[in-house]
């Protein structure tokens, strides 16, 4: 039985056809895996993948028992997912809809992105307007995008600017920025709950750690106190940035090539507690 099943699985050429079939299939599921990323589906749709592999893993070794439980089970599997997802499975349709090539393609300008927030946090310093701008990098941030205000808007220095005046309702919360385009503002983050941290940080800054405790973003931090721009990567703060260092320590977080600047602009790093 077993070596019937694995001659299934042998190689044969494959015709142009097939390698489309394959390439659309990649696409789709790459596009469905980043659409889930950074949400609680990721873990159950790890569990149910789980599931599926004990499933054919259960017919090639003819393990009648589970093959029957597992065949039994899945069908009212799938029609829980459809439950369970169906806020996910409405969204993923329209954005499927408002993008039809699902925006695979679209193009960014990292260091563009970075002038504009750079510009907006030394602007907003100045005025000593706080303000917390998170940055996603590998690691999804739906979670948190849902507890905001979605926008899905295109960044820039004036929808910044406009997000944290204090005077409009969506200035109280983190601005979570994906790509090249604001996500959601007004964003609840988790506060650190690090002891060694210095009594003297506010509820921004350790909102900025917590994040970057559970997360590999990047968060730039702007004080209504003192007015003093900080950068938060890794639970570890750095202060007292101007415009200059803090574009340069941005380009270096975001892993975006730039001519490197004089390194006695920019400040040391120093570990959260130290603060």
């Amino acid at each position: 039985m077993l070596p019937q099943r694995l001659a299934l699985l042998r190689i044969e050429e494959f015709s142009w056809v097939q390698v489309l079939d394959i390439l659309i299939v990649a696409v789709i599921i790459y596009q469905l895996l980043q659409f889930i990323r950074g949400t609680h589906a990721v873990q159950i749709a790890v569990g149910t993948l789980l599931l599926v592999v004990f499933y054919w893993g259960s017919q090639l070794l003819n393990l009648e028992a589970v093959n029957w439980l597992l065949r039994t089970f899945l069908p009212y599997v799938v029609f829980g997912l459809i439950v369970i997802f169906q806020a996910e499975i409405r969204k993923g349709l329209a954005h499927l809809g408002k993008t039809p090539l699902l925006g695979a393609f679209s193009r960014e300008r990292p260091e563009e992105v970075v002038d504009e927030i750079v510009l907006a946090a030394t602007t907003l310093a100045s005025q000593r307007i706080g303000a917390i701008v998170v940055m996603e990098r590998e690691m999804g941030l739906r979670s948190y995008i849902e507890t905001g205000i979605g926008l899905d808007a295109l960044l820039t220095y004036d929808l910044l600017i406009s997000i944290f005046n204090p005077k409009t309702p969506l200035h109280d919360g983190a601005v979570i920025v994906q790509g090249n385009r604001v996500a959601a503002a007004a964003c609840f983050l988790p506060l650190t709950v690090n002891p060694a941290l210095s009594r003297t940080l506010g509820s921004r800054h350790r909102a900025a750690i917590g994040i970057t405790e559970d997360t590999d973003a990047v968060v730039v931090v702007v004080s209504e106190e003192t007015g003093t721009i900080s950068l938060v990567a890794g639970g570890r703060i750095r202060r007292e940035y101007d415009g200059p260092a803090l574009k340069a320590a941005l380009l270096e977080a975001m892993d975006i090539d730039e001519a490197p600047v004089e390194e006695s602009s920019a400040p040391q790093a120093a570990p959260a507690r130290d603060e």
